[in-house]
């Protein structure tokens, strides 16, 4: 596929006109084991010791204060994995480079006076042959969530990055590349150069996951977002295309939004029509399971057409 710069940028309101919101059912994510604490912004599902694991993160409803888990599937109940390790961290992502588990999430800082007050925030990242062999190696700057990597045929490591505002945008997407892991830091990720043709100035997004599709481009699964009055944040799942080559885009498109998931209870009232894209299982019959956090409040999949087939005819 050749791709071309975006040469127009759309709304979130005009790319929902395009989406035709075709699906093939959604289904919530059942959790035991965390008392009455929320599970929710989870990662897709992976190998771990020949073990289906999955990552999300866990809070109570009315804090801010999380812990990442990883919970194994036991007759259809999402369950803590025994003996696991967890994370004082936020909104967990997963990939694999040089065959290596690259875990990482959201550290949260709060202020030492006012616990429920939010000082920073900032992405860590850990590795190791498994979960239970993590070790921290990298953290990126202040301010700054959806961070992820992907490794290339090549063995270079591209990174996706998310500054907040950059010439009065509210967020943008950068991107940079590595030799290895070694390499990441945070003068690297503050210094990737950024996309400013993708979102409008009141309006942002970033990536939650990048896969490498089979001719070498990147498929980018992401959110883009908007605020209406009141504060009302409307997140809905989108992916596109990236040439790592030409740096050049595919223009977004809107994957999934909240109304086509279960209905459910929302952290707050302004988080109701709110999905995280955390993950994307590619299947053999064309088609895509979504995994997403839904309002802040809980865990769900949704099965999808593939999003990123079109990019690699």
């Amino acid at each position: 596929m050749t791709l071309s710069l975006c040469n127009e940028v759309k709304s979130s309101k005009q790319l929902l006109e395009a989406f035709n919101k075709k699906a093939y059912g959604a289904e919530k994510l059942v959790f035991a084991g965390v008392g009455d604490k929320d599970v929710y912004n989870i990662a897709a599902p992976f190998i771990d010791g020949g073990e289906m694991v999955l990552a999300g993160r866990v809070e109570s409803r009315d804090s801010e204060r999380s812990e990442v888990m990883f919970f194994v599937n036991h007759s259809g109940t999402w369950i803590p994995r025994e003996g696991s390790v967890s994370f004082d961290l936020q909104d967990p992502f997963i990939t694999f480079i040089s065959g290596e588990l690259v875990f990482g999430g959201v550290e949260v800082v709060f202020d030492t006076e006012n616990p429920k007050q939010v000082v920073t925030w900032r992405t860590l990242f850990y590795k190791g042959t498994d979960i239970q062999d993590l070790t921290y190696f990298a953290c990126g700057p202040d301010h700054m969530k959806d961070i992820r990597l992907i490794e290339y045929a090549n063995g270079r490591i591209g990174v996706f990055t998310r500054p907040f505002g950059v010439d009065g945008a509210r967020a943008v997407i950068g991107y940079t590349e590595i030799e290895k892991l070694e390499d990441l830091n945070e003068a690297v990720i503050d210094a990737a150069p950024v996309f400013t043709d993708q979102f409008l100035k009141d309006e942002w997004g970033g990536v939650n996951e990048v896969h490498l599709l089979n001719n070498g481009l990147a498929g980018v699964l992401g959110h883009i977002s908007y605020m209406e009055e009141g504060e009302i944040r409307h997140y809905h799942a989108m992916t596109f295309a990236f040439d790592p080559k030409t740096s050049q885009r595919s223009p977004i498109k809107i994957i999934a939004t909240r109304d086509q998931f279960p209905q459910g209870p929302a952290k707050r009232n302004d988080l109701i029509d709110v999905i995280f894209s955390g993950g994307l299982h590619r299947l053999e019959d064309g088609r895509a399971m979504l995994y997403a956090g839904v309002s802040d409040a809980e865990a769900h999949k949704l099965l999808i057409d593939d999003p990123f087939e079109e990019y690699e005819k």
